[in-house]
């Protein structure tokens, strides 16, 4: 079994599955009204705090204090993403610990930073200032560096979000705080998060059929000038829900059935007795084969996270990338 499906199965953070828990509507209240005095702002400002769902924290991230004089919503959410971290101790150990703060506040952060209302240079400013504070101090820069991954680039987060993530990672390679084995691991997800990106052309690989006959991707034919493809390994426990949900899923049979789609399932592991005695596990609509490895041995896919699946037009070129089957379903229906 590969290492995706053991990182597909790991969530760090005892937060990381409770973010619809976040209290983001008071941080908005806070941050982005027009509030016409001071005691409002103070009042605000005590609200917007998180507590454990298990005990009471009365830990509070420190946000800034908004001028008052900045009375628009941009300009004071523009205010806030600059100087988001501006009284955040990162020397402070035990702040950095308390996930009630560093998480919670971190959580926040990100919402709103990818909330798509920030010009690109607004974003690049705020992640400057929040990686210069960090990146000095070396425990906060190894929790950060982790928990900007777990959030951003786990496929399970309801923050994923290649995009941001990249330019994270873009600034932090720069760092001269940051040894270079761990700029090594940074570039490496940087060089896999730029490829096979929506609009451009997915990269083409060589897969066999149980005939032991050869095929490509280029060559593969798509049908309605749609493709599903699909990377799995029948091993990886945490991948078996949605593949039986495809398999089962009546919508996707209708769709393959009429010709609207083709569904290109492609086993990414080693081990060709496992993949073939399970070959009866799948419709017999669908075209399956095996890479032989060469897509994880040559790095040309995120295999991350299995399944990891692909919505293809009929030349290639990447519709959805790395996309959850809910997302794959909609379009579905749509064909």
């Amino acid at each position: 079994m590969g290492n995706e499906c053991f990182y597909d199965s790991i969530i760090r953070y005892k937060y990381f599955s409770k973010v619809c828990y976040l209290f983001l509507g008071s941080i908005i209240l806070f941050s982005f009204s027009a509030c016409g005095n001071s005691s409002q702002q103070k009042q605000a400002e005590t609200t917007a705090t998180v507590e454990n769902p298990q005990t009471v924290s009365e830990a509070k991230f420190p946000f800034p204090a908004i001028p008052t004089m900045l009375t628009q919503p941009e300009e004071r959410k523009a205010y806030l993403m600059a100087h988001y971290w501006d009284n955040f101790s990162f020397a402070d150990t035990a702040l950095v610990n308390n996930r009630n703060v560093s998480e919670q506040g971190a959580a926040n952060y990100l919402a709103i930073l990818a909330d798509g209302t920030l010009s690109e240079a607004q974003v690049k400013g705020s992640l400057d200032g929040f990686c210069k504070g960090m990146e000095v101090q070396e425990h906060a820069r190894k929790v950060f560096l982790q928990m900007m991954e777990d959030y951003l680039y786990n496929p399970n987060s309801p923050y994923h979000n290649e995009a941001l993530y990249a330019l994270f990672l873009e600034r932090m390679l720069k760092s001269e705080y940051v040894d270079e084995a761990r700029k090594s691991s940074l570039k490496f997800s940087l060089d896999l998060i730029s490829r096979n990106c929506p609009g451009k052309v997915a990269t083409d690989f060589v897969y066999f059929l149980p005939d032991g006959s050869r095929h490509s991707l280029a060559q593969t034919r798509a049908k309605n000038n749609r493709l599903l493809l699909v990377f799995y390994d029948p091993e990886c426990p945490s991948c078996h829900e949605t593949m039986q949900e495809m398999v089962a899923d009546g919508l996707l049979a209708e769709a393959v059935k009429a010709g609207k789609l083709t569904v290109l399932a492609v086993y990414t592991e080693g081990n060709q007795e496992v993949w073939k005695r399970t070959l009866s596990d799948l419709p017999r609509e669908w075209t399956v084969g095996s890479d032989r490895e060469t897509v994880k041995q040559g790095a040309l896919y995120d295999l991350k996270a299995m399944p990891s699946l692909y919505l293809l037009d009929g030349t290639k070129k990447v519709l959805l990338k790395d996309a959850p089957y809910a997302k794959i379903r909609e379009e579905i229906a749509a064909l």
